[in-house]
């Protein structure tokens, strides 16, 4: 679990009730629920029309993941460098055979990408051809990553538009009754801006923030792999892992890069553990 989407959202939510409970003694005017059907069921409708059932669908459930811990959060781009050195070193030993070796069903269950490249040197592809396959593979994975992204972000823009066509619903409402009791004016248009509050708050705390989470998990997990697609591109040229060490260093800042004559002991042995 994510503990600091989770602590985030139930912050958002204590600051939103506490403004509310401090600043009126009638919280109960905050729930109007068919204000709460024409934003919510608006904008899932919208989004049910505007794309496949099957992108929708993903695009709700890419809501709940963000509360889980993503597999690249916590994951040290120096380590990473590391494995990839030390693979520099069993081929120049073992030859691919002992490349073979190191891929696990435990890595391919955590990291499916690398399993995936490695197969590809051992299989004994060349450094171009395994360079276009895996960045076809990167590009067709941001394409599909990218169209239930941008369906969540358009539920994000959706929310408050409903959210102003209750407002005009209920204003319409209200004027309709101007030549009543002038009394019920306040309580109705009261009820006529509830919409756009929901709109809102669906917007700006829940869609927008969690769509935001996710393209930057994403975002991360694409430089790590596109890092990895280059040490794998080196492994399969045969490059020393100095080299290769060097290579993969440009990509992250100095105080993680990795240093064969400092780390790798370090991380040989914190493989075997």
């Amino acid at each position: 679990m994510s503990l600091g989407t989770v602590f985030s959202f139930i912050a958002a939510i204590i600051v939103v009730l506490g403004s509310i409970l401090t600043a009126t003694d009638t919280p109960s005017a905050f729930i109007d629920i068919p204000s709460m059907i024409i934003v919510v069921g608006g904008t899932v409708v919208a989004l049910f029309i505007s794309y496949e059932t099957k992108t929708a669908i993903s695009a709700l459930k890419l809501m709940g993941t963000t509360f889980l811990k993503h597999s690249d959060s916590d994951i040290s781009l120096k380590d990473e460098i590391g494995r990839i050195v030390r693979w520099a070193y069993i081929i120049q030993k073992n030859g691919l055979q002992g490349l073979e070796n190191e891929i696990t069903d435990d890595l391919r269950k955590k990291d499916a990408f690398v399993a995936y490249g490695t197969d590809l040197v051992i299989t004994g592809y060349t450094g171009q051809e395994i360079n276009q396959i895996l960045d076809q593979m990167l590009e067709a994975e941001t394409e599909r990553n990218k169209t239930a992204l941008d369906a969540l972000k358009k539920m994000g823009g959706d929310a408050p538009a409903f959210g102003m066509l209750g407002t005009l619903i209920g204003l319409i409402i209200m004027l309709g009754k101007m030549g009543g009791d002038p009394a019920a004016i306040g309580p109705s248009m009261a009820v006529a801006l509830i919409t756009t509050f929901y709109g809102i708050i669906l917007a700006r705390i829940i869609f927008i923030p969690l769509a935001t989470k996710i393209s930057a998990r994403y975002d991360r997990s694409l430089f790590k792999n596109t890092m990895l697609k280059e040490g794998l591109v080196l492994l399969a040229e045969r490059k020393s892992p100095r080299y290769i060490q060097d290579k993969i260093n440009s990509f992250v800042d100095v105080k993680e890069q990795f240093l064969i004559d400092r780390d790798l002991n370090a991380s040989t042995s914190q493989t075997e553990n």
